[in-house]
């Protein structure tokens, strides 16, 4: 099988060349020019932060990329699709307002943001791909829709993936409420019955007639839930929550499913951003010291061999001094080539979801770094 082609760009300028230029140079050079954008839909996937975290992509390599896809006749957006936990991008009011906050807007990004989902998560496509762990992955409407799908992501640590990398932008962003509650949970969602106000809300849209408000409080036939995520996409008092927690190697397995539903039929490009590398995801409302300096920019069309060129790249980095991670296991040069994501969170396992997207024929392991 033939190696796939990971472009990459450190982060040395010049006063000819500065970050966004090299951005520039290194999407065009890795062939983003070569996909048809004329009068296309253009999803632009990225995470916006949650609000209070400070690593998330600058919206100045957003406005850049917005430049370069609209001289190509595209028609981007921005998009990122509602949290399954409630904070400040749990509903698309709430989300806009976060993304407006942190520089994404069309002042400063030039482009429109559009949440994915809808207002409480909701709008989605089922897409089939009977999958081994997902069958018809619940893909937001506007990216499901889109004619071509962009992922600009932040590399960094995840708890539960081990890091976030392209495909956990794709596949697990891409998701309504409820995709993100199948591929979190083992289990049929619950009631927390001391949050619960016996509003209604999710009886009324409750699909499966699943759901009744009994002694004051919901109240789930589980012979007739199906696991949906409806009642948790709407419930906004935190009351409808997912049932358990599934293990971090299917988590990663499933995400790689819903890659492959939002990837299906579409032409695809996919940029990394290898910088404040945090060692939790962007989705916390904090963000402690990178676990390694500031490495570079990646871009493929392989997101699988994009993910893994930088989990090798951050592998061969020297541990950030300042970080917890090097107060935790000691001299920065002893952890060189070590798996630092592994060190971070042991429990996941974030190949796992790498060899399952390889599998099912996202793209291959394997790759040539050429460097730009």
């Amino acid at each position: 099988m033939e190696n796939s082609k990971v472009y990459f760009t450190n982060l040395h300028t010049t006063p000819s060349s500065n970050l966004l230029d090299k951005m520039e140079h290194l999407v065009k050079k890795a062939g983003i020019e070569k996909i048809n954008f004329e009068k296309q839909f253009t999803a632009i996937k990225i995470h916006f932060g949650e609000p209070g975290n400070l690593a998330y992509i600058r919206p100045n390599y957003a406005a850049r990329l917005v430049k370069i896809l609209t001289k190509l006749g595209a028609k981007p957006f921005l998009t990122d699709a509602n949290t399954l936990y409630s904070g400040g991008r749990s509903n698309a009011v709430d989300h806009l307002q976060s993304a407006m906050e942190n520089g994404f807007n069309p002042i400063a990004a030039h482009c429109n943001v559009i949440i994915a989902d809808g207002l409480k998560g909701t709008e989605y496509r089922e897409i089939k791909i009977d999958g081994e762990y997902c069958r018809a992955p619940k893909i937001g409407s506007a990216i499901a829709d889109a004619d071509v799908f962009i992922s600009m992501t932040h590399f960094k640590g995840h708890e539960q993936a081990g890091f976030g990398g392209a495909l956990k932008n794709i596949g697990m962003g891409s998701a309504s409420v409820g995709g993100k509650l199948e591929m979190h949970s083992n289990s049929q969602p619950k009631i927390v019955r001391e949050k619960c106000k016996a509003c209604g809300i999710c009886v009324k849209y409750c699909a499966h007639s699943a759901i009744k408000i009994e002694n004051k409080c919901a109240e789930i036939d589980y012979s007739n839930c199906v696991g949906c995520g409806q009642c948790v996409a709407l419930c906004q008092y935190s009351s409808a929550v997912l049932g358990g927690w599934d293990s971090s190697e299917n988590l990663n397995c499933k995400i790689a499913e819903y890659s492959k539903a939002v990837l299906l039929g579409k032409p695809h490009f996919h940029i990394s951003f290898i910088m404040n590398v945090s060692p939790e995801c962007d989705c916390w409302n904090h963000n402690d010291v990178a676990i390694v300096s500031d490495i570079g920019i990646a871009a493929s069309f392989n997101p699988v061999a994009l993910d893994m060129a930088c989990a090798d790249l951050v592998k061969k980095a020297p541990v950030n001094i300042f970080s917890a991670l090097h107060q935790k296991h000691g001299h920065s040069n002893s952890l060189s080539g070590s798996d630092k994501f592994k060190l971070v969170h042991p429990n996941a396992n974030w190949l796992a979801g790498l060899q399952h997207a390889e599998k099912i024929g996202i793209g291959t392991l394997k790759y040539d770094l050429e460097e730009v």
